[in-house]
């Protein structure tokens, strides 16, 4: 054996050995992406179950639009500089979801499962939260809550797409019964 078919052997060999290294390397690194995700979205549902999370939601639905009505409430709102959270409730839902656009637009987690847990949910708080927004900018611009609206126009995008979920094609429904549908239907007619 000469010389040159050893090296042209050994060169050989240290391409596969590379090559296969490689292909390792990208695979742990997908593996890696992947448990950094599934960590984001579990960390995004472990905040949104939170009692200061869930009852900011109680209170947007239910206070809020009455609070709203009130000039200096609003004012509070407008004003430049802090405004209490212990008071604004309705901020630390501002905060979450403005924390969650930041996330999805930076690709930290990825839109097809957070907007399948999420997208409705993010519908319905940013028709909600909208008027708030909308006197927060007055002075603060545009860029107040920027986040969340991005998120918002990303969810509706999303639901309008998506209109039953992402329920696996060809996997048949639950029938789900409703015994008492015609007892409330008859009470909201």
């Amino acid at each position: 054996m000469s010389y040159e078919l050893i090296n042209t052997i050994s060169v050989a060999g240290q391409f596969v050995v590379v090559g296969a290294t490689a292909v390792a390397a990208v695979i742990q690194l997908r593996h890696m992406r992947a448990a950094t995700e599934l960590q984001a979205v579990l960390s995004v549902e472990r905040d949104f179950r939170s009692t200061e999370i869930q009852e900011a939601l109680r209170y947007v639905q239910s206070d809020l639009p009455y609070k709203m009505r009130g000039v200096e409430y609003r004012a509070e709102l407008e004003a430049l500089g802090f405004a209490d959270s212990r008071t604004h409730l309705e901020l630390n839902v501002l905060n979450w979801f403005n924390e969650m656009g930041t996330l999805l637009k930076n690709k930290i987690v990825a839109a097809d499962p957070f907007m399948d847990m999420f997208g409705r949910l993010v519908v319905h708080y940013w028709d909600l939260l909208a008027p708030v927004v909308a006197v927060m900018r007055r002075k603060r611009g545009d860029s107040q809550y920027h986040n969340f609206e991005y998120l918002a126009l990303r969810a509706r995008t999303w639901v309008s797409e998506h209109p039953a979920g992402m329920f696996p094609i060809g996997v048949p429904r639950a029938v789900v019964p409703d015994p008492w549908r015609g007892d409330d239907t008859n009470k909201h007619a």
